[in-house]
């Protein structure tokens, strides 16, 4: 609605309507407080139109409101210079003085902009003294030591809100005939002390961008911790100017003038301007009638003020409870109940404040919100409190109570006890009883603590009757209590079950496919190598086959692929199986970086493994030296490492994790915070140590995949930019809590990052600066962090590869038969994987089947990617070539 406003009065503007342009404004700020532009606009439009004293006083008035909705230097120099034109006038020069006064005390000590007023100020003083008659020489005299003294008290407070006190200084002593007297230079020697404590916060606050909360908020802290309470009511000013529809800013504001200056015009306009730019606060029309109050402001007042906020739009029901309560806090504090029936009238009226509360709350805010925000029905408690204890009228109070309890809190132990105690303090010992037994009946949340206090209440005011009653009372609602909560615990037991025979099912089912892979993949591994004994047999026994010899070569280069990846309990549970009796050709040469035996794990009975003392490192290089004793070394500043246990494969490759057990379970934190720390140049991963199969869901990372607005994403970053870097970037927009910079497995960066701000607003402020810049070059994107959801991907299992990757037969017109394999060599394929990407922005060579069999070297696979056609010979000769 403010923006349609706007717009309109923008509209009026350019088409030159001014009597529809003056109604439009006005209308305006009835329901808006207006900004300085939009003021100004209005004043200057008007004082073009001024013609005679009338029109002049209308313009007066219109100033007057303009000054109250902001404190703003700007206004208040176009009013003390639209007075200045009437001082003619009978009475003109002391309404301009007047005048000046009050601007020097509302913007005086601005720090860049109150210097215009004292100057304002001082030229018109000195053109009033330069308009006196010659014949008056004496009273000139006399007026101007009246205006040097008016000068010397004014200069401190000029020179404390002016950076440029040394020329405001220099112009004084011209202006002295008798010199600066030493007080003026004492004062503007403290001054010069004051400004240079303001400086860096005045500096900060002038280079930052808007909304500068922060630099506005390290500003206000520093003036309140300076303590001058003028200094600090005009930063705070500042400060709203700039952020009028921060509600916070505006609770502190009240909330430093209610308890510090305590003044009652400043302090209900302060209270009365908050709520116009910030209206859907609650707290704030709640510190307003309270301000109210404690100023003494007519009952007319308060209600009026009270009647805005129901209509000020809340954005909750509870909001609307408060501001309901806070009103009969103020009606109830109006009836004298020492009068006797003199306060009647009062009390009518706070008993027709307390009905109309409950029909506003289930009428009006239950339509609205779908709730009436009062669940426990406070307003109801307090009107039975008060109808028991000033107006002794028990009978009132029980009807609320009743009325209480048929709204659903029936069922609720404490609402009992609260009523319990009313009739304990107000009520008689029968009712006492009532409520008790109606209690017990009723409670289902904490009824063995009902029937302690019904039985403690027999022992000390019933009868053997009235215990009979209470024990029989109490025995009969425990017991069906407790078979209440035994069918719920034998109904959760049943569901427990359910799950684990579910969780047993899926832990089998998987085991079952696992076996059944495993079963295949030999059966595989089994024809291959069947069909390669018949294949030796027929080219002859001295005769090496290419595969083999290709395997040779490749030494331990497709171990990864080859071998199937152990558990931990499956790989220290039993011993490697030895070396096989004779190694293809080329074998020990291509050992290097390996140890020449396969490596024995160090024995540990799984009784002495004990997974809450261990951590899981992974992503270690696989050519890492002595992985046993570089993890120690890594980890001993965590606590005493019991034992460090590498995995590695049946012939001895180390896999790139392990596992490290402590000795104390407390090392186990201060390891896990040695994640994504580096071992010779790569990042390691430490997670808790966590058995899958009875934990299946357990994960150890998760990253949010929701709208982080604190934090930012960049992206095109050059890959050598550093945390430093970035930090020192990223600082000018705000507070950094945190920089992740993103890297692969192998921690060569990816050219991404997120950055974490102390706030939403820095966050969004180092967006809009940051996105399209350049760094090294490079353009950076930047955004709100928003990560994708992360779906888990389902991974065909590796499969096992002999001798040389092959690439799969295409199927002929009648199919392939289980039992048939290929007759044509492996040496003469490479391998083929349509899935392969290029690493780093490489592009690989395009993939050829049959090449002519020349290698690229010992330990290599690859071959020569050039294709032709080849005859029976050729293929002849290669086979038989060695």
């Amino acid at each position: 609605m403010e923006e349609i406003g706007l717009d309109l009065i923008k509209l009026l503007q350019q088409e030159g309507k001014l009597h529809r342009l003056r109604k439009a404004r006005q209308k305006m700020s009835e329901l808006f407080p207006l900004t300085e532009e939009i003021w100004l606009d209005w004043l200057k439009d008007e004082i073009r139109l001024t013609e005679d004293e009338s029109d002049r006083e209308k313009v007066y008035e219109l100033f007057e409101r303009a000054v109250k909705d902001y404190v703003c230097p700007e206004i208040w120099l176009e009013y003390v210079q639209y007075s200045i034109g009437g001082m003619g006038a009978q009475g003109g020069i002391e309404r301009v003085r007047s005048i000046f006064e009050r601007a020097l005390t509302a913007v005086g000590l601005h720090m860049t902009k109150g210097a215009s007023i004292w100057e304002a100020y001082r030229e018109f003083e000195i053109v009033i003294l330069s308009t006196v008659q010659t014949p008056c020489a004496p009273a000139i005299q006399k007026n101007k030591r009246l205006l040097s003294e008016s000068l010397v008290s004014d200069l401190f407070v000029l020179i404390l809100c002016s950076v440029d006190m040394e020329g405001t200084y220099a112009e004084y002593a011209d202006w002295a005939d008798d010199g600066v007297p030493e007080t003026v230079t004492h004062q503007y020697r403290r001054a010069l002390q004051q400004l240079e404590k303001c400086k860096p916060v005045e500096e900060a606050l002038l280079v930052s961008e808007p909304p500068k909360l922060a630099e506005y908020q390290a500003y206000i802290d520093f003036e309140m911790k300076e303590g001058d309470p003028a200094r600090v009511q005009i930063i705070f000013e500042r400060a709203l100017a700039e952020n009028c529809l921060v509600p916070d800013l505006w609770f502190k504001y009240t909330t430093y003038l209610d308890r510090q200056l305590k003044i009652k015009d400043l302090v209900l306009s302060a209270h009365e301007r908050a709520v116009r730019n910030c209206p859907w606060t609650m707290g704030l029309w709640k510190s307003y009638l309270l301000a109210l109050e404690r100023h003494g402001a007519d009952h007319q007042t308060v209600t009026d003020v009270f009647e805005k906020a129901l209509n000020a739009g809340f954005i909750q029901a509870t909001d609307y409870v408060e501001i309901w309560q806070s009103n009969l806090g103020y009606l109830r504090r109006r009836v004298d109940f020492s009068k006797g029936k003199k306060w009647s009238r009062e009390l009518d009226e706070l008993r027709a404040a307390f009905a109309r509360s409950l029909d506003y709350l289930k009428q009006d805010v239950e339509e609205r919100f779908s709730e009436s925000g009062d669940l426990s029905c406070t307003i109801m408690q307090v009107w039975a409190r008060i109808e028991a204890l000033h107006c002794k009228n028990m009978q009132k109070a029980r009807e609320l109570w009743d009325s209480i309890m048929t709204k659903g809190n029936a069922k609720y132990a404490n609402m009992w006890l609260e009523y319990y105690n009313l009739e304990r303090s107000y009520g008689d010992a029968a009712h006492c009883r009532k409520a008790l037994h109606r209690a017990v009946q009723c409670t289902s949340d904490y009824p063995e603590h009902v029937c302690d206090v019904l039985l403690n209440f027999e022992r000390v005011e019933g009868s053997l009757e009235d215990w009979d009653a209470a024990v029989q009372k109490t025995e009969t609602k425990l017991n069906r209590v407790n078979e209440q909560r035994a069918r719920v615990a034998e109904k959760e037991a049943l569901l427990t079950r359910q799950e684990e025979e579910k969780a047993e099912h899926r832990r089998k089912a998987k085991a079952d496919k696992k076996a059944q892979k495993k079963s295949q993949k030999a059966n595989r591994t089994g024809d291959k190598r069947k069909a390669e004994d018949e294949y030796e047999e027929e080219w002859g026994e001295d005769e090496e086959l290419p595969s083999k010899r290709l395997r040779g070569e490749e030494g331990f280069g497709s171990t990864a692929t080859e071998e199937l990846m152990e558990t931990e309990s499956g790989l220290f549970g039993r011993r490697a199986p030895p070396p096989r009796k004779s190694e293809p050709p080329g074998f020990h040469k291509n050992q290097q970086g390996l140890s020449e035996a396969p490596r024995q794990p160090q024995d540990m009975s799984k009784e002495q493994r004990k997974d809450e003392d261990s951590v899981f490192v992974s992503n270690l290089a696989f050519n890492l030296e002595d992985p046993e004793g570089k993890l120690r070394t890594f980890f001993q500043g965590c606590g005493t490492v019991q034992q460090v246990r590498p995995v590695f494969t049946v012939k001895g490759a180390f896999r790139g994790y392990c596992y490290v057990q402590f000795e104390d379970r407390l090392a186990v934190a201060e390891a896990l915070k040695l994640d994504r720390q580096e071992v010779d140049g790569r990042p390691i991963y430490v997670s808790p140590c966590v058995d899958k199969n009875k934990n299946p869901d357990f994960k150890v990372f998760k990253y949010k995949t929701a709208v982080e607005q604190h934090k930012i994403f960049i992206s095109g970053l050059p890959y050598s930019c550093t945390k430093e870097t970035l930090e020192d970037l990223c600082k000018q927009h705000g507070t950094v809590k945190a920089i992740r910079l993103i890297t692969n497995r192998s921690g060569k960066p990816k050219g991404l990052a997120y950055v974490e701000y102390e706030n939403e607003a820095q966050a969004s402020q180092a967006v809009l600066k940051m996105d399209g810049t350049m760094l090294e070059n490079f353009t950076l994107s930047v955004a709100i962090s928003n990560p994708p959801s992360r779906k888990m991907e389902d991974k065909a299992a590796p499969s096992r590869i002999l001798g040389a990757a092959m690439m799969r037969q295409p199927q002929g017109a009648r199919g392939k038969g289980r039992t048939q394999i290929s007759l044509l060599p492996r040496s003469l394929y490479r391998q083929s994987d349509p899935d392969a990407k290029a690493e780093n922005g490489t592009i690989s060579a395009p993939h050829a089947t049959v090449t002519d069999g020349v290698h690229g070297g010992p330990g290599t696979a690859s071959l020569d990617t050039q294709t032709k056609s080849l005859s029976n010979e050729d293929f002849a000769r290669m086979l038989l070539k060695k």
